[in-house]
């Protein structure tokens, strides 16, 4: 696995991820994959298409992903 990709749920994060973490480790995540740090020009297009769906996919999945205890402290903060 890339170990530049860091953690994006909390509580590794003590806040919500941002567009700009998502999309960078998508980007990781895609040139890990592909092999490519930059892809040539032919390859671009499709490059771009997977980071866009792993961006996706990763906040789908964070805004879906319950953690214990996250519901009651921002229960707790919103009084």
């Amino acid at each position: 696995m890339c170990r530049s990709i860091k953690t994006l749920r909390p509580p590794a994060l003590a806040e919500e991820a941002t567009e700009d973490e998502m999309r960078a480790a998508a980007l990781q995540y895609v040139r890990k994959v592909s092999g490519f740090r930059a892809p040539a020009a032919h390859n671009q297009e499709a490059f771009d298409r997977a980071v866009d769906a792993v961006a996706g996919a990763t906040a789908e999945l964070l805004g879906a992903l319950e953690v214990r205890g996250q519901a009651a402290r921002r229960a707790g903060q919103a009084v």
